[in-house]
């Protein structure tokens, strides 16, 4: 497995180097009287090994797959070397003997059930001439290693768009890697973003879609995330889709702030980033049957590795089925996901790769679902039920699905510059029936309602191109940065709503009192939606390594958005703006680091008005200082973040129209944050994060000297104070061996939950424990998991939409899975 080294060279201390060169040698090298005494076994047992001829660190990682070992070499030593292959029964000792023939390399066991590759002394025959040094430290894994037990990665490609190291880049980025998502059983989105300080769930279209706040501020527009880089639209038309599922996800991650520079069309609270899994060159396999409250049950699949004997062809792919009920009255939900990955490794430095991703969904909207009631000039919320089913059984559904298929290929001119292409589209087609709230209730818990149908369709194109490098001008180095990028989205959506005379009780429904079709025509809304909106940016950015291990990064955007209304033949919006941003950044020692950063955004249209008119786009200002640190040689690192953040044009729920948007002046946050994440101990890991948002205000709104703006009120969804903390431990030898156990508590202090501040969403904190236990049968790992939410029960809120609707938060609720690898 290859480690990650820094770009910067930054030389530690002769101390923090000794003991960097103990821990180096303990780890590739053995004495041979321990491995004679200790693992006689290991070497001797047999295994089926077919092996191509080739790249010999290839070849070795894929030994290590079929003799169940942990290999580790440093990269250098395999790097450029072949070796003629493998095929038939062999001990794990004669397989190494003959695969290292003519490399120069020598092996050699640990008791730990371990083999380490080094380079072999003069005359060695690479078996008998090791010296007697006790093996200490841990193997570093590649963090595209399916078994990669990390909590922490020390690199991210969210913040700059190139594979930096996080304790070089001035900005705060969190990355949630695929162990904490198998540990958690992330199934949705919202439960893996619990892990990263500041971000909020937000209850956006009715549950049916992800959203989220970060630091303050709404990510509900129809870009809400990015996959692999690349613009990931949420929405069809203006129909609420649905949640994105993880099944082919290797990380997430997180860029605190605006991000607008290197995506896009972003909203400035953050960039969420989904990192999917890529082919590898080594076979592996993945089986999960996962069952649990409320007849949930979710089958997987994860199968990889080469379909060429050269390995210069390689595949993926990733299913999921899931079907579902809910702790709601009449909700259910059906779901299956695929993604196929097809790489073609032309060269050794030229790469192309085509992808497709479809997902179909069959889900019912409202559930979770009530609406705050009135108490004089405020509300508050009720202790309702949750199972309370606020639609109509007969008429709720959402239904659709979305296709993803692309391609994207790099080529490296040499070992200092690359170019790289991607191209995608993404087709959505949805349709939603549902009875909505149409507004507050009263204290009586009597609501007007109203029925909705929405059929929409969208397809949108995407494409970038970059143009990386390496240069060094007066022993400065730098990595230079240049790119477009074109983002094209067809929407059309037919809107059909009616109100409904009368009222709905929230203490006792009655259901099926009036049909759709029932309804007053003459009391409704109808209107359609059919537009195109054009986005393209051309950016530049430079990296900057300076002396004394300073760092300085720099760079800018132009954008140009048109968006044009099919239905008026008129230009619904033109709007362009160049956004610059830079950081500086100073690691006195390796293992911290200051650094401190400004940044622009220019952010897409907001929605439509009741009018039907394109809300104007939001622009956005950022300053960010803070402090990260890397303890424990590497496997440790949290990060320290003060920023302050200011929005204008900022767009929310129409408070008298829940299906619509609105915008006010502007907007500011200010907080602290605080993350986390590593390993504390071999075997003891933790991730987590707090955030104190101790200022998140409206601090200008275009109806307020008219006396009816929120200038002065705090933003929805926006605790002041928020936290989660996931910790486990697995037993590394022993009896108990494969053993692992866990659990975290996730805390949100009272939040608002509309811009008019007319009710608040009560705090809450909930405990969630797990516990697994994984063996080897043969070369196969077995895995059984049990994991707990809310373990005490308690009743909470989720969220609001920003609007009147607020949604219940999932009772205690257990998940049980069994996952087979080999």
């Amino acid at each position: 497995m290859t480690s990650h080294t820094s770009r910067s060279g930054l030389q530690p201390s002769r101390l923090h180097q000794a003991i960097q060169h103990i821990l180096l040698a303990s780890a590739l090298t053995v004495s041979a009287a321990a491995y004679a005494q200790t693992s006689t076994d290991t070497a001797s047992i047999r295994h089926n090994y077919h092996i191509s001829g080739g790249s010999l660190g290839q070849a070795l990682r894929q030994f290590a797959t079929n003799s169940g070992l942990l290999y580790s070499a440093e990269a250098e030593l395999t790097e450029g070397k072949t070796t003629a292959g493998l095929d038939g029964e062999y001990t794990a000792e004669d397989a190494l003997k003959k695969l290292l023939v003519g490399t120069g390399l020598t092996y050699t066991f640990t008791a730990e059930g371990a083999v380490a590759v080094r380079v072999a002394e003069t005359g060695s025959n690479g078996a008998s001439t090791l010296p007697a040094v006790k093996v200490v430290g841990q193997a570093v894994y590649d963090s595209s290693d399916p078994y990669n037990p990390d909590y922490s990665l020390p690199n991210a490609s969210t913040a700059t768009k190139t594979d930096t190291p996080i304790m070089e880049t001035p900005y705060s980025v969190k990355a949630v890697p695929k162990q904490v998502l198998e540990d958690q059983q992330v199934i949705r989105l919202e439960k893996a973003l619990q892990n990263v300080a500041g971000v909020v769930q937000e209850a956006s279209s009715g549950l049916m879609r992800d959203s989220f706040v970060i630091r303050g501020f709404s990510t509900g527009n129809d870009i809400l995330s990015y996959r692999d880089g690349s613009p990931y639209p949420q929405n069809g038309g203006n129909a609420y889709s649905t949640k994105r599922d993880p099944a082919n996800l290797e990380r997430i991650e997180v860029l605190k702030g605006p991000g607008s520079i290197l995506f896009g069309r972003a909203e400035p609270g953050g960039v969420v980033n989904m990192v999917t899994k890529q082919p590898l060159d080594i076979p592996y396999y993945a089986l999960q049957q996962q069952f649990g409250s409320f007849d949930y049950y979710r089958t997987t699949i994860d199968a990889t590795g080469p379909v060429t004997k050269d390995s210069n062809l390689l595949y993926r792919l990733n299913a999921a089925y899931e079907g579902a009920g809910s702790f709601t009255d009449f909700a259910n939900s059906d779901r299956f996901f695929v993604a196929p990955v097809l790489k073609w490794n032309i060269g050794q430095r030229t790469q192309f790769t085509t992808e497709f991703e479809y997902q179909r969904f069959d889900e019912t909207p409202g559930s979770a679902r009530i609406t705050a009631l009135r108490n004089g000039s405020h509300a508050y919320l009720s202790s309702l039920h949750r199972n309370l089913f606020t639609g109509e059984p007969s008429f709720n559904s959402n239904k659709g699905d979305r296709i993803l298929a692309g391609f994207n290929w790099s080529h490296g001119f040499n070992d200092n510059w690359s170019v790289s292409h991607r191209f995608y589209y993404t087709g959505i087609n949805a349709e939603i029936r549902q009875a909505f709230l149409g507004g507050l209730a009263d204290s009586q818990g009597n609501v007007s309602r109203g029925y909705e149908h929405q059929s929409a369709r969208t397809d949108n194109y995407f494409t970038s191109l970059n143009l990386t490098g390496k240069i060094n001008t007066l022993g400065i180095k730098h990595t230079l940065l240049f790119g477009g990028d074109y983002y094209r989205t067809d929407a059309k959506d037919s809107y059909d709503v009616r109100f409904i005379s009368g009222t709905f009780n929230l203490f006792n429904p009655v259901y099926n009192t009036v049909g759709f079709d029932g309804v007053d025509v003459n009391n409704r809304i109808t209107f359609g939606v059919d537009n195109t909106t054009s986005w393209y940016g051309l950016y530049a950015q430079d990296q900057i390594e300076l002396p004394h291990n300073v760092f300085a990064l720099g760079g800018f955007r132009y954008d140009q958005a048109d968006q044009y209304d099919h239905l008026t033949s008129s230009v619904a919006g033109n709007d362009n703006r160049v956004s610059p941003r830079g950081g500086l950044l100073w690691r006195p020692i390796p293992e911290l680091s200051l650094y401190g950063s400004y940044t622009e955004n220019f952010g897409a249209q907001n929605g439509i008005n009741g009018n039907g008119q394109t809300l104007s786009p939001q622009t956005a200002q950022q300053w960010e200082l803070g402090t990260k640190t890397e303890l424990l040689n590497g496997k440790f690192s949290a990060t320290l973040a003060y920023f302050d953040l200011t929005k204008q044009n900022l767009a929310v729920t129409d408070p008298n129209n829940t299906f619509l948007m609105t915008t006010i002046g502007a907007a500011e946050s200010r907080g602290l944050e605080l993350d986390i994440s590593g390993e504390l101990l071999p075997g003891w890991r933790v991730i987590g994060g707090y955030s104190h948002l101790f200022f998140a205000n409206i601090t200008r709104d275009v109806g307020f000297d008219r006396g009816i703006g929120n200038q002065g009120h705090r933003l929805p969804n926006a605790p002041h104070n928020s936290g989660n903390v996931f910790s486990t431990y697995e037993f590394q030898d022993g009896m108990l061996k494969g053993l692992k156990f866990g659990g975290g508590v996730t805390v949100l202090s009272k939040r608002e939950g509309n811009p008019l501040n007319k009710y608040e969403i009560p705090g809450y904190a909930a405990l969630n424990l797990m516990s697994s236990y994984a063996m080897k049968v043969g070369a196969t790992k077995v895995t059984t998991q049990l994991n707990v939410d809310n373990l005490l029960d308690k009743y909470f809120y989720a969220g609001s939409n920003g609007g009147a609707e607020v949604y219940f938060g999932a009772p205690r609720t257990f998940l049980g899975s069994i996952r087979i690898e080999y």
